[in-house]
């Protein structure tokens, strides 16, 4: 994590968690059943609820889309200077990603940031997927982030799709109280033009449970030089298992958390299965991405995204 205040993904670094202070949106907690209950139904009436979620009024994304100018964008991708973008790291030159984009926000310490985020096929058609970093502080559940905006495609100041207000957040409770698991889920809006969001970009497909192992292409938009998040980068390497997470071989760092980890990618059309999101580096000057492994939680969570 980085301490300088954007990008919001200062956990891509160190693997720490990261963020700050209180945003406006409330967490939404499940409180736990008060019915008198005996033997082994206790433990399954007590269980939390494993998800936690908090949403936006409809005042607050038509806000966060009018505060997101090209001007602002331009601003906070000056603001922050990673150092030079590193050798494992390459801008992506072939086909338009259109699934993938960069996501501005107002973190929860009041600064604007961005990070990295997919669209993915769901029932409801509007729904993103990022670290869970990028959109509250980790063990912290009433500090979340504000004014979020998707833009798909993104690219040096293009926004050839528009931007999706970002409507309600999902992260693993896990990682709203304790700062595990770090994986979000994000419903959006409909466009200015009531396209739902796949309708236009398309969505990647989503595994979980997906066995560790394989080539793996990461993207995202790192604010490092000369690109300082204008451009959409790639890392690409074998993934291994290590310390209970997927990791490969990267050197990309801050404004690249919540990008996606592609298997079964196909340079020729860009397309490939997203199996987990940018996370945690190991260190200040990285040699290693990790990403969480998508298992239990993570499917009732975007189970319960493509619901909404």
């Amino acid at each position: 994590m980085f301490d300088s205040s954007p990008p919001a993904d200062r956990r891509l670094s160190r693997r720490v968690t990261a963020l700050a202070v209180a945003g406006t949106a409330l967490t939404l907690a499940v409180p736990a059943s008060a019915t008198a209950v005996s033997g082994a139904d206790r433990a399954t009436a007590a269980a939390p609820d494993p998800v936690s979620s908090f949403s936006f009024t409809a005042q607050e994304r038509k806000d966060a889309l009018a505060y997101w100018t090209p001007a602002r964008i331009k601003a906070v991708g000056k603001s922050v200077d990673l150092g030079p973008t590193g050798p494992k790291t390459k801008t992506w030159t072939g086909p338009q990603l259109k699934t993938v984009g960069r996501m501005f926000m107002v973190n929860a310490a009041g600064a604007d940031t961005w990070c990295t985020a997919t669209a993915v096929k769901s029932a409801n058609r509007s729904v993103v997927m990022t670290a869970g970093h990028c959109v509250r502080r980790s063990a912290s559940p009433v500090n979340t982030n504000m004014s979020m905006v998707f833009v798909p495609a993104y690219s040096k100041g293009k926004q050839p799709y528009g931007a999706f207000a970002v409507r309600t957040v999902l992260t693993p409770r896990a990682f709203a109280e304790e700062g595990t698991n770090d994986v979000a889920a994000m419903v959006v809006d409909a466009d200015r033009s009531g396209r739902r969001l796949t309708d236009v970009v398309g969505g990647s497909p989503i595994a979980f449970n997906r066995a560790v192992g394989g080539k793996i292409s990461s993207f995202g938009y790192p604010a490092t030089r000369p690109q300082l998040g204008e451009e959409l980068l790639r890392c690409v390497g074998t993934e291994k298992k290590e310390d209970g997470q997927r990791m490969i071989p990267c050197d990309m760092t801050g404004g690249s958390s919540g990008g996606p980890w592609l298997a079964d990618f196909k340079e020729t059309t860009g397309q490939g299965t997203l199996v987990s999101v940018n996370s945690s580096l190991d260190g200040f000057t990285p040699t290693k991405m990790y990403g969480e492994i998508f298992g239990a939680t993570a499917k009732t969570m975007y189970g319960r995204a493509e619901r909404g």
